[in-house]
């Protein structure tokens, strides 16, 4: 048997470059006892936590593969709930930067997510059309209600009533009784997609967001609330705002009119609307934790700030108002009748003012709003060009002042990057984009020059690694100096835009080219600076090959023979570099070769296209040795690892793979990036990649010491797109149940269907241990002495358990959100056995909790067939008894604990007479706030 060729298996090291994703959003997280300073931004799968006053990273919530599309912290800032691209959720503890929970109910994009005021449910809603909502304490899923036509947009709970508002781009805004679990009133007043919504003055008002310039405003009437006691008096009823009385009358006349059944727990009226200065859609549309701020901004980049009166605000300005129109009527005429004190009405712009536009410095795509105990407004703004920005402003003052506290930029560029080049000793690493180039230490990660430039196609790192070489869409070359950072030189190159550079495997000159079909050699030269004191590196052009067709990319070959030019013709044309002469045409692609590269011996060039199709070809002859179907869109970056024929492609199918030139086999593939791969760079040691995409993100790639046994590589291929299939399968029906606005909040998943085989090796174990036990005991019976009974290796493993205690630790091991899912694909021939199993361990009180959820689901879906078979009827008759005295058994040791707690609670408030678990920082913003006010009096008295 010969010797197999060895692959070393490259791995992701690092995610850099990204300040923030543009398809999640911006939030404010207490971290560090600190509210306003921190704040959440989605970065590709990861979430990153940045410190706005500093500008640093402070903490990575790492994802796992899906790029994040949701964010929402949890009411006690302990938690955050993190929805993915592909509908899954995690919860992370923002103490520890762990997610220990997921949860897996929707098949696509979670588009938001929303906790209750308690923090003891979520809600999501996602592309799929379905809103789920879960239990975070016990870590499932409660129930999906359907409804909505497209995609969800927005989910809130009500904090009063057991209620969820949802809104979706089916124009249509729902409302869920979710005590029955029904959508029990529809709002179709809206003509296009409702992006958004958020309740204002105590839950008494909703405001929705759509794809006009109209914010619409609905009055919200529980009748609860409304059936008052007939012994009341009329004073007291009538009590409140005029405005509000008025309200209430217009609302009382209309459900005398007509009341439909839909109305019975609340009614929603419109009651105007707000206009707003942007005439595109919503995007975002939300109020602050107060719910005093509401703020919204469209598609451009102008973030709209308005102010909620509150009812004590309504109150004074009708009472001026009135005093006012009083004061007229006098001034008018004595003889004319004084106007009723009724007849005065708020409009609702005077109830929601406009405060402020905030001018972001480019298009705003998320925002968060947090309103400080001193009415100062924090915003945070998340913007489309890779930047956080955050304002402050005082709404209350008269002329609100917008000042930016902040903006994070260093940590990558505004557009994507168009070109990378490493150093030749494998430490920096360059990157160009539209506006900037940017210099890494590839170690740290750090960016540690940033310099202002044209739009950047192509680069280069001079020999000595002191200055860069830049190739412009315009035509231009740009050389900087690192050390200063400065711009020496730029020279007008190509007329049209110069596409590809090479380096001369001299290193003493380069070759361009361009649009404007010509090919150009360059050489360094030394000249003096403009002091005329020192000499400083410049370029100068020594030759120039004009061609028929535009030139897409340019290399030389490693002994500097020849060079290959990449022409729109679809054809590699190579020349000798002496004489220019032309040498070989490469053709057979059948679009634009859009990269190429030549191995280090000069016996093999590769070339990439438009096509798809990575083309392998013989330089000494031209002939093509292999054409492999490459990627699934084009080709947009090819390179050779150094002293190897390995080489790398990256496409606009997000993938980078590594091939094999001499076997024309299919090495590896690298996963990681969630948008096009614009460009890739080798170090010049071939330990390291770094790549660039148009999600914004640089990744960078290192090569391990694990060796890659390409029969293993496709083993795990083939296992990867099987539980992608299990995953895309149809979901499990409960017999007896229709496709109705409720269903199961999970989903069948990899996960949940190893979990059910685990469930049922266990009870075969148990089916096969009993009758183990039951032939030994008759073998002793028959023997007339106890014969020693083998131990099972995997009881002996758990400690010599009994064969049930073990059914019960594998039930214990199943993830509380993927229970249901499992019981659900578990035949029903396993049933009976864990029927009887659950009425053993739940008399011996052992998981009670958990054993009840198992069997109550168990007895729902298979009811059918338990209550038809008749050796179950004992057993089920048992269970009724066990469950109902050990469950109330369970629920009196919680209720004694509880109000052992309570006690305890009284007794250490008396004691300290302060009230426990107060807000302490809220003492010390007052406390300071004193101390400042006194300072100030000193001051003026002195």
């Amino acid at each position: 048997m010969g010797l197999t060729k060895q692959y070393l298996r490259y791995t992701a090291s690092a995610l850099f470059g990204v300040i923030a994703s543009q398809k999640g959003n911006i939030i404010y997280v207490a971290l560090r006892g600190e509210k306003g300073r921190y704040v959440a931004v989605p970065a590709c799968e990861h979430v990153f936590i940045w410190d706005t006053r500093k500008g640093e990273k402070v903490l990575i919530l790492q994802g796992l593969k899906q790029e994040v599309t949701s964010l929402c912290p949890s009411p006690d800032g302990l938690h955050l709930a993190v929805g993915y691209e592909d509908g899954s959720i995690r919860v992370f503890s923002l103490l520890s930067g762990e997610g220990n929970v997921t949860f897996n109910g929707h098949k696509a994009a979670v588009m938001t997510l929303q906790y209750d005021h308690l923090g003891g449910r979520l809600v999501s809603g996602s592309k799929d059309t379905d809103v789920i909502v879960w239990d975070v304490i016990n870590e499932s899923g409660l129930y999906r209600l359907r409804g909505h036509k497209d995609a969800v947009t927005q989910a809130l709970f009500l904090r009063e009533k057991n209620l969820l508002v949802t809104s979706g781009k089916d124009t249509l805004v729902k409302w869920w009784d979710l005590d029955t679990q029904h959508c029990f009133k529809t709002l179709v007043g809206h003509r296009t997609e409702v992006w958004g919504l958020t309740f204002v003055s105590q839950e008494k008002r909703l405001i929705t967001g759509a794809a006009d310039s109209e914010l619409r405003v609905w009055n919200i009437t529980y009748i609860q609330e409304q059936a008052t006691d007939p012994n009341e008096p009329e004073s007291k009823k009538s009590k409140g705002s005029p405005a509000k009385a008025e309200q209430t009358s217009e609302v009382d006349e209309a459900s005398d009119l007509d009341e439909t059944p839909e109305e019975r727990l609340l009614r929603c009226n419109k009651a105007g609307s707000i206009m707003r200065e942007g005439r595109d859609r919503v995007v975002t549309l939300a109020t602050d934790r107060t719910g005093r701020i509401l703020a919204c901004h469209g598609t451009d980049s102008v973030l709209e700030v308005f102010c909620v009166l509150t009812e004590d605000e309504i109150c004074k300005k009708m009472e001026k108002k009135m005093r006012k129109g009083k004061k007229k009527t006098k001034q008018k005429s004595e003889e004319e009748e004084e106007e009723p004190e009724g007849s005065v009405e708020m409009s609702l712009q005077e109830e929601i003012q406009r405060v402020t536009s905030i001018k972001a410095s480019a298009k705003i795509k998320s925002f968060d709003l947090i309103l400080s105990p001193k009415g100062e407004l924090k915003a945070t703004l998340l913007l489309q060009n890779n930047t956080i920005e955050s304002y402050i402003l005082t709404p209350s003052a008269q002329v609100p002042q917008v000042v930016r506290a902040s903006k994070i930029t260093i940590g990558g560029h505004r557009s994507d990057v168009r070109t990378l080049a490493f150093s030749s000793d494998n430490i920096a690493i360059l990157s160009a984009a539209a506006e900037s180039v940017k210099i890494w230490n590839r170690s740290t990660l750090q960016c540690i020059r940033t310099m202002a430039c044209e739009y950047a196609l192509c680069s280069l790192f001079v020999p000595g690694d002191r200055q860069v070489i830049i190739g412009t869409k315009t035509g231009k070359l740009q050389l900087y100096d690192l050390a200063s950072g400065s711009l020496l030189e730029t020279l007008a190159a190509h007329d049209g835009a110069l596409w590809s550079i090479s380096l001369s495997p001299d290193q003493r000159g380069f070759v361009t080219g361009g649009a404007d079909k010509c090919v150009k050699f360059w050489e360094f030269e030394l000249v003096k600076d403009e002091n005329g004191t020192q000499k400083r590196l410049s370029m100068k052009q020594t030759r120039i090959l004009q061609l028929d067709e535009d030139v897409l990319c340019v290399r030389y070959s490693p002994n500097q023979k020849l060079l290959a030019i990449s022409l729109l013709d679809c054809t590699v044309k190579i020349f000798y570099t002496d004489t220019l002469k032309f040498f070989l045409s490469l053709y057979g692609h059948k679009l634009p070769v859009l990269c190429m590269d030549i191995s280090y011996d000069g016996a093999l060039i590769a070339t990439g296209s438009a096509d798809r199709n990575v083309k392998i070809w013989g330089l000494d002859f031209g002939d093509c040795h292999r054409s492999l179907f490459a990627h699934d869109d084009s080709v947009m970056t090819l390179q050779f690892v150094h002293k190897s024929h390995l080489f790398f492609t990256a496409g606009k199918d997000h993938k980078i793979k590594q091939w094999d030139a001499d076997k024309f086999e299919h090495i590896q593939t690298l996963e990681g990036h969630h948008q096009e791969v614009w460009c890739l760079a080798l170090s010049p040691s071939g330990d390291y990649i770094v790549s660039s995409s148009h999600d914004k993100s640089l990744r960078l790639w290192e090569r391990t010491r694990e060796p890659l046994i390409l029969e293993e590589e496709r083993e795990m291929q083939r296992e990867a797109e099987y539980e992608e299939s299990v995953a895309k399968e149809d979901q499990p029906v409960v017999a007896g149940e229709t496709q109705g606005e409720t269903g199961l909040a999970g989903k069948k998943t990899i996960e949940t269907v190893k979990a059910a085989e685990r469930i049922m090796e266990a009870i075969e174990l148990y089916r096969e241990e009993t009758a183990k036990l039951k032939e030994h005991q008759a073998i002793c019976k028959a023997a007339g002495k106890e014969v020693p009974l083998p131990v099972n290796p995997i009881l002996q493993a758990y400690g010599n358990i009994s064969p049930s205690v073990y059914v019960l630790e594998v039930f214990k091991k199943v993830k509380s959100s993927e229970l249901e899912e499992s019981l659900l694909v578990l035949p029903f021939s396993y049933v009976p056995d864990l029927l009887v199993l659950f009425n053993e361990h739940i008399q011996r009180g052992s998981e009670v909790e958990l054993l009840c959820r198992a069997l109550l689901f168990l007895l729902r879906i298979h009811f059918g067939r338990i209550t038809s078979n008749q050796l179950l009827v004992t057993v089920i008759e048992n269970l009724k008894k066990t469950t109902i005295s050990k469950v109330s058994e369970v629920r009196n040791v919680l209720g004694f604990n509880m109000a052992g707690l309570q006690f305890l609670r009284r007794e250490i408030e008396a004691k300290d007479e302060v009230t426990f678990f107060a807000d302490a920082t809220d003492r010390f913003e007052e406390k300071r706030r004193k101390r400042k006010k006194k300072e100030k009096l000193v001051l003026a008295m002195v």
